[in-house]
């Protein structure tokens, strides 16, 4: 009897676990972050007097001069590539399709009208992360929503939690989602044989990883392997530190996403006589038009919107205050904390109306796309290519997912060591610890099921984002003055260029140094 009450109490505790993480993601995904994200976006849309779209060719214009750094810092460049790469990866491909098929066409709409309004608190997020900026031991720049927290709002206790948050979900959870998405992708497409292995775990590794087995785990000895090709890659990036990951970033990025966009290109011009009737299948959706003789209204409203807003934030990671890492990482040019504000909005632009609207495009052009069918994330996107331009579709997008994964993991872990170094103040014996972990948790995303960790980085990433959101709403006066700043002396014919002396009020919160070599 002992033992089956262990049973009975094992089961209902991960019954209880399981139930209260699912709780928790309903209410903030289902409510809370729907809200606060439109809202904030809607706000500094406003505050900024429509800066996206008024300033949409300036965006491009800093991107001219954006090769430039110094000893400190990683170019503009190379920011914005570290940035696409952490949200170029499986939110683009894989993501786009599970928005499709949980919350139908509809979703793809709101999807983009989050970006739109994204590109405004992006914005604002990284302008803040560039003011706030420190040196770390090694001379490099760092900096993000845990030193805006700390320095502008004098709340380290702030910091602390999102760090937390952040390392959570972006150095640990995410990573094993992208490995995860690597070994289906490779072994979807080259027809991989699936061995099994099984292996003796605890019960609560079990519980985790959704195993039925009473005493083992089932694993695939191909996608063992697979992992730890993508660990050993990754290992090498990321012990040369942040100034690697940018350099790997800025080679691999650019050129996938190019080919991927020819691709999608290819497929659009194949079909484009479907184009009016995608775009018309997609607004309609949006508005529940489809399901309204049938009474399903609300219901079909709510779920497009649930899940565009999910996904949305999940790939372009506007508010959610990862982003803002990189950007802090960077030597602005034009000089002043605002460059780098639009640098990232062009950043959301990429990946969401740009990268993501390509995937849109592959999957509903092709016919393959089935409201609420079992076919979803990489294996739907592989199969609509395949079904457009043969065989080789499958494999082209497993090579893409493999670059656009493992340049996530790297950019991911980055954000991570940032916050890492808030916390410990570079413990660099901490440091190497902590990699080595980020490693095994390639590995461990490579071979496991996790769905009750994926939902645990969901509400991670909610946490994140909603800290993030409240700290950039108290600091939003300072955003809409150097703003203005940025804009009146660029209307004069000037390099908007910061001189702290303007802004006695933040002298003392500035990193000293930092900003003291700019004069008007």
């Amino acid at each position: 009897m002992d033992g089956m009450d262990a049973v009975i109490g094992e089961t209902h505790y991960e019954d209880v676990m399981t139930d209260l993480i699912n709780l928790m993601n309903g209410l903030l995904w289902g409510s809370v972050l729907v809200y606060l994200l439109v809202g904030v976006g809607v706000y500094f849309t406003i505050r900024l007097g429509f800066i996206q779209f008024r300033h949409f060719g300036h965006m491009f214009s800093v991107l001219k001069n954006s090769r430039k750094a110094d000893t400190a810092g990683i170019s503009s460049f190379q920011a914005l590539c570290t940035s696409l790469a952490a949200r170029v990866g499986t939110g683009n491909m894989a993501g786009v399709a599970v928005a499709l098929t949980a919350g139908g066409p509809g979703a793809i709409f709101w999807m983009w009208l989050i970006a739109m309004l994204g590109m405004a608190t992006s914005f604002a997020e990284s302008t803040l992360a560039q003011l706030y900026k420190t040196k770390d031991d090694d001379g490099n720049y760092r900096g993000g929503p845990a030193y805006y927290m700390e320095k502008g709002l004098g709340m380290r206790w702030m910091g602390v939690l999102f760090s937390v948050f952040l390392i959570i979900a972006f150095g640990l959870v995410f990573n094993a989602v992208q490995a995860n998405s690597i070994a289906n992708a490779v072994i979807s497409a080259f027809e991989l044989p699936k061995t099994q292995i099984h292996i003796a775990v605890p019960a609560f590794l079990r519980s985790l990883m959704d195993s039925t087995d009473s005493g083992n785990i089932v694993i695939i000895k191909e996608s063992l392997m697979i992992g730890c090709g993508v660990m050993m890659l990754a290992a090498v990036v990321i012990f040369g530190g942040i100034k690697r990951i940018a350099k790997v970033a800025e080679l691999i990025v650019p050129l996938m996403a190019l080919a991927y966009l020819a691709l999608a290109l290819f497929v659009m011009f194949a079909n484009i006589e479907k184009l009016p009737a995608v775009i018309s299948l997609i607004v309609k959706s949006a508005f529940g038009l489809q399901e309204a003789a049938s009474g399903g209204l609300g219901y079909a409203i709510a779920q497009a919107m649930i899940n565009g807003i999910k996904r949305g934030l999940f790939s372009n990671e506007a508010g959610m205050g990862s982003a803002p890492n990189a950007a802090a990482s960077a030597t602005p040019y034009p000089p002043h904390p605002a460059s780098q504000g639009y640098v990232q909005m062009l950043g959301v632009f990429m990946d969401t109306i740009v990268i993501c609207s390509a995937t849109v495009a592959i999957i509903l052009m092709s016919g393959e796309y089935v409201p609420h069918g079992e076919v979803t994330g990489i294996e739907l996107t592989q199969a609509a290519l395949s079904s457009q331009v043969g065989g080789w579709g499958g494999i082209f997008v497993a090579v893409a997912i493999f670059f656009f994964a493992f340049t996530s993991i790297i950019a991911n872990y980055s954000y991570a060591e940032t916050n890492l170094i808030f916390l410990e103040h570079n413990h660099k014996a901490g440091l190497g610890l902590f990699r080595i972990f980020v490693l095994g948790m390639v590995v461990f995303g490579a071979v496991a099921s996790l769905p009750v960790v994926w939902a645990l980085a969901d509400v991670s990433m909610g946490l994140m984002a909603i800290v993030n959101l409240i700290a950039i709403l108290l600091l939003s006066g300072i955003v809409i003055k150097l703003a203005k700043d940025y804009n009146q002396q660029l209307d004069a014919g000037k390099v908007p260029t910061f001189d702290s002396n303007d802004y006695p009020e933040l002298k003392s919160q500035l990193e000293e140094g930092i900003w003291d070599q700019n004069k008007k």
